[in-house]
């Protein structure tokens, strides 16, 4: 599973819960994309979320 690479934003497990109350197991997956972006001077393919992309903490290439 791709985790960001700036964050640490992963996927998060939990319950479902319908609407008569029956009880399953959930996983909700973060909106993670493969970027191209400048690492340590060079670009380099990494895994971010589509959070840190707006809020511009990663410079693509």
């Amino acid at each position: 599973m791709a985790k960001c690479s700036i964050c640490d934003k992963g996927a998060h497990f939990g319950i479902k819960v319908s609407h008569s109350h029956r009880r399953s197991n959930k996983i909700w997956k973060s909106n993670v994309k493969s970027v191209k972006a400048i690492v340590d001077g060079s670009p380099k393919r990494i895994y971010v979320c589509t959070s840190c992309l707006r809020a511009g903490k990663v410079e693509r290439a």
